[in-house]
């Protein structure tokens, strides 16, 4: 049973960073192809940063050289480094995870994953 496991989420000031972290089980992280999304209240749910099973990554343009995402495999960990953040940034945080290679085209579409952890808040204030 896969089990994905969000942890780094807070409350900072703008300007201020987190360390996102997302634990895997039942799952390799070299092997898949893994996303952080996010979800505002009231909003739906949208992708922040890929990576895939090569290790490829790619980024919303509202993130870009701000977040980076990366995983070390030998802990089967999950990153995403938040740094610069805004306001508008707050929400909760979701890892995502499917097994193989994923078509970058479609890495923003949640049903692309077949897996999701609980998440974790994220909450700057300006």
């Amino acid at each position: 049973q896969v089990q994905l496991a969000e942890s780094g989420g807070g409350s900072v000031q703008a300007g201020g960073s987190l360390n996102l972290s997302c634990a895997a089980s039942g799952l390799t992280t070299s092997t898949s192809s893994m996303s952080w999304f996010r979800q505002a209240p009231g909003k739906g749910r949208v992708g922040v940063a890929v990576i895939e099973d090569r290790g490829d990554t790619a980024y919303a343009n509202s993130v870009k050289g701000r977040f980076t995402i990366s995983r070390d495999n030998a802990k089967n960990t999950l990153y995403l480094q938040m740094n610069s953040l805004k306001p508008e940034d707050s929400a909760m945080y979701y890892c995502a995870a499917r097994a193989g290679p994923l078509t970058l085209t479609r890495w923003t579409y949640p049903g692309s994953y077949d897996h999701w952890g609980q998440g974790t808040q994220v909450t700057i204030s300006s």
